[in-house]
């Protein structure tokens, strides 16, 4: 039994309580059979026998430990990567593209508004979609004249193709502008920007309709509009229906400024720019309402 005490006796402890009563130091600690410094030395002198070891040997070693633990590497670092991967590119389109977009957006929106009315007071009743009964004649413009003084187009379609005066001409989903002369093969389309032109529309959100008069250098302006109606730049100028030429809103363009008026301080003066570029206009298309007389 004395024999037993005296072997567990000789045993040292793992952790030893120092006299003092404090936690103790580095140097009393023992890890296992081995001492601190021990294992200190010990990996030291493995350090130095690697270091000096021959290259050789150092390239064997590397290669043994990439072709043990190569496949956690790559699997680590293949969801690192992922991890840290950006999202795709958006797909990036032309500014034409851009705007005809745009363009179509604003008079899906406006004629979805207008649905919106036409089924809160007629609810049941069944209306055709806009334009459905519409003939869409493609043209090439011939020649532009674009300045202070007017802005006119000339394009090859004329009363041969149902061509009249007052239809409605679009470019990139907008209303450019309106037939002001016809003949048979060709015709003439005055430009919204035109100071002769004058077209019903409607800003933004104000459901009270105000004439759009051109003021020539590829602008025009809305006046007699009360300050009491909140305008601000970007809003959407859309053309109002016209019976027998335009049976739903379409965008014409948007407001560039809008400030107070010089000569009545309680009317906006208000610039309208297009939503095309007019001065590059190549091709149109002229809205020919009920073509076949229906």
């Amino acid at each position: 039994m004395m024999r037993m005490r005296n072997q567990e006796s000789d045993r040292s402890p793992l952790y030893t309580q120092s006299q003092s009563g404090y936690p103790p130091k580095r140097d009393e600690v023992r890890l296992g059979p081995l001492s601190g410094r021990m294992l200190f030395t010990w990996l030291m002198l493995a350090g130095l026998i690697l270091f000096f070891a021959p290259r050789k040997l150092t390239n064997k070693l590397q290669f043994t430990f990439v072709r043990i633990f190569g496949l956690p590497l790559s699997l680590s670092r293949s969801i690192s990567f992922s991890s840290r991967s950006e999202p795709l590119a958006t797909e990036v389109v032309s500014r034409g593209l851009y705007n005809r977009l745009q363009n179509h957006l604003a008079n899906v929106t406006e004629q979805l508004q207008m649905e919106h009315q036409v089924v809160e007071v007629l609810s049941g009743l069944r209306n055709r979609f806009p334009l459905e009964g519409a003939n869409l004649v493609c043209a090439d413009v011939i020649t532009t004249s674009i300045g202070a003084e007017h802005s006119k187009l000339i394009i090859n379609r004329g009363e041969n193709d149902g061509l009249a005066k007052d239809q409605f001409v679009l470019s990139d989903n907008s209303i450019v502008g309106t037939i002001s002369d016809v003949s048979p093969r060709t015709a003439r389309v005055r430009l919204f920007t035109d100071p002769d032109s004058k077209i019903a529309v409607k800003i933004g959100t104000v459901k009270t309709e105000r004439l759009i008069h051109g003021n020539g250098n590829d602008s025009a302006k809305v006046k007699l509009l009360a300050r009491k109606y909140k305008i601000r730049a970007g809003d959407k100028v859309m053309v109002r229906q016209k019976p027998g030429f335009l049976d739903a809103p379409i965008i014409i363009g948007v407001v560039a400024k809008c400030r107070t008026d010089d000569v009545n301080p309680s009317l906006w003066d208000v610039t309208v720019k297009p939503v095309c570029d007019i001065e590059k206009l190549q091709r149109v298309s002229v809205i020919i309402m009920n073509p076949s007389g229906t």
